[in-house]
């Protein structure tokens, strides 16, 4: 394991330090933390001592740190927002009668004091002398005693007490599945400060920003307990629970109340762990000698379906890999442990009690974001379609790739639900925080749907082979950089030449659709004419094809002007003609089929279901 773990430091660290140019900087944290669990009254007392390197040109006179816990109390800013948003987090709520009527009142609003949660902080130092930490709701703001300029070091200490919730959402104790420790944005968290300045976002609902560092952790709970989490366990022939060594017998002393378990996670940026009484642990190899960590609860009713899914994530992983690019840590583990599912550091937390189906899913989307959240890393506060909307399409795209029986549109669904948003009326460009949707349906379908279909639209445009060869590049040039929307709309200009500042504006800067039609087709001599029209205000280029009476099919390609690109033939085998370009400030479009109009039995204006056209029936011209 120790020989791993370096390897791991070597491997990561050189990343990071090739990531670095002369104008990408990012901050840098090395945590140490000692945490006691109270496992009667689910209390935990710790200790923390943070490293903070400032690689920015700025002199950081504070600092902030996130307080996760101290939203799960009444009047807190999340129990706020799930009394006043019109269609809140089932899971969040209880369903009551008030007046006859059906309400959902707030869990949060109902906690008792032994039930809430929160973290305190006390004797904050910086280098060793005290400094002013002023509590905030979820945040934490610290005046420093000295700034601290660039290219600098300090070191921040603390202490700490918190106490677990009942869990209403990802982090808590006590489950609906009956795990007893979920332990999801546990600690106190320096807040992220890069380029745009502090994301010192106070936890109100969705997701998280945060420093890439190394964690060095140990926890001490009631020796009954298997642990889980992100990391890699240093003393696993003293705690054995599946983790010892092949061929180690592990025997506690006499009278052994607690065990400690050590940690190290090197450049994650985030810690977590979940704890049961009750776990099976099983360790699979994964591609690489990656090792797979599955711990579920010892119930006759689910374990089936736990074993089943075990070899299934080695094949997900082995996709992913091929599909993205190699995972680079060396562990990850699955855990029952959540309220649905939700990507952490090396691991995830998620339901398992559902169909193998079901679970499968779970997995495969939670360790998608391995990739896209936990190596990749964009703000997903801000922009939380480059990690949802992304990890959706590679977990679509790779189930249909496990599947019997594959789809030729996997993405179909995901299609049908963003014209839902767009009937509904209530769409909100993906520049919307991921805070302050005005519904919690119309987040959900922007960030997991919509930036989905980023992705495979983006392969209808460039082609798809640009689209996997820009997916992979992505994640090799900005792995461990947070990159932004303008690095993935780069990397595909980089790679098929397209210019694409267009897309990225209008797909994800604003609520513009997509809408063509088939206008006309008129007769003219011994040729066919078809006049196309442009309804929506975003454009695209079009692929068209004719199908003839005789069963023969040709194919026709418009591409648009503002790309200065023209996309390979997506089907080969199939007579493609190239026309003239579209610009998008004329409506119309002509061109002619050099064929009657009596041997023409069908026109269709993209064939794939690949361009998000929101209204679909102008775009069939058949003949019956």
């Amino acid at each position: 394991m120790k020989k791993i773990l370096l390897l791991s430091f070597i491997t990561l660290n050189f990343s990071a330090l090739f990531a670095q140019s002369s104008s990408y900087w990012q901050q840098h944290v090395d945590y140490k933390m000692d945490v006691t669990m109270d496992v009667k009254n689910y209390q935990y007392k710790g200790t923390q001592e943070l490293v903070y390197t400032n690689n920015s040109s700025d002199t950081l006179k504070k600092v902030f740190y996130h307080l996760y816990p101290n939203a799960f109390q009444p009047g807190s800013e999340m129990d706020a927002r799930i009394q006043s948003i019109k269609d809140p987090d089932a899971r969040m709520v209880n369903k009551i009668k008030v007046d006859g009527k059906d309400v959902k009142e707030s869990r949060i609003k109902t906690l008792k004091p032994s039930e809430i949660g929160y973290l305190n902080i006390t004797n904050f130092k910086q280098d060793g002398v005290a400094a002013s930490a002023k509590t905030a709701g979820t945040i934490l703001e610290v005046t420093l005693v000295k700034p601290i300029v660039p290219n600098s070091k300090t070191t921040f200490t603390l202490d700490f007490d918190g106490q677990v919730p009942v869990q209403i959402r990802r982090s808590g104790r006590n489950n609906i599945e009956g795990v007893e420790l979920s332990m999801a944005q546990w600690y106190p968290k320096i807040a992220e400060f890069d380029f745009e300045g502090w994301h010192a976002d106070p936890y109100i609902a969705r997701e998280f920003h945060g420093v890439w560092g190394n964690f060095d952790v140990n926890i001490t709970i009631d020796a009954a307990y298997t642990l889980g989490g992100s990391g890699y366990l240093q003393n696993q022939n003293e705690i054995g629970k599946g983790y010892q060594d092949a061929g180690v017998t592990v025997v506690y002393p006499k009278k052994t109340k607690t065990l400690t378990w050590h940690f190290i996670a090197p450049m994650v940026h985030d810690f977590t762990w979940a704890a049961d009484k009750n776990y099976i642990h099983d360790v699979v190899k994964g591609p690489n000698n990656v090792d797979l960590h599955f711990f579920y609860k010892n119930n006759p009713k689910t374990a089936e379906n736990w074993k089943k899914l075990e070899p299934l994530m080695v094949n997900v992983m082995d996709f992913y890999n091929k599909k993205i690019g190699d995972y680079p840590y060396k562990q990850y583990s699955f855990i029952q442990g959540g309220d649905g599912g939700m990507e952490y550091a090396m691991c995830t937390l998620m339901l398992g009690n559902g169909t193998l189906e079901g679970i499968l899913g779970t997995a495969t989307h939670e360790l998608g974001h391995s990739w896209f959240q936990h190596v990749l890393a964009s703000n997903e506060s801000k922009h939380p379609w480059m990690d949802e909307g992304f990890t959706t399409y590679v977990e679509d795209f790779v189930l249909n790739e496990m599947a019997v029986k594959k789809e030729e549109n996997p993405f179909k669904g995901n299609y049908a639900a963003y014209y839902k948003l767009v009937e509904s009326g209530k769409e909100q460009p993906q520049t919307t925080h991921g805070d302050r949707y005005d519904e919690k349906r119309p987040y959900s379908i922007s960030s997991y749907v919509k930036g989905s279909i980023f992705l495979s639209q983006l392969g209808y445009v460039i082609g798809q082979d640009n689209l996997a060869k820009t997916i992979k590049r992505y994640y090799q040039d900005f792995k461990f950089k947070h990159p932004t929307p303008n690095d993935i709309k780069r990397t595909a200009e980089r790679v098929s030449g397209a210019n694409l500042d267009w897309y990225l504006v209008d797909w994800a800067e604003t609520t513009n659709t997509i809408d063509y039609g088939i206008a006309a087709v008129k007769e003219n001599a011994d040729k066919t004419v078809v006049t196309l029209e442009r309804i929506g205000r975003m454009p695209m280029p079009i692929d068209l094809t004719v199908e003839y009476t005789d069963g023969s099919t040709e194919s026709f390609y418009i591409p648009l002007r503002m790309m200065s690109f023209e996309k390979e033939n997506p089907s080969p085998a199939v007579k493609r003609t190239v026309l003239n370009d579209w610009t998008w400030a004329h409506p119309t479009y002509e061109f002619a089929i050099s064929k009657p109009k009596t041997t023409i039995k069908k026109i269709t204006i993209d064939p794939s279901g690949l361009m998000a056209d929101v209204k679909q029936a102008n775009n069939v011209y058949e003949i019956k």
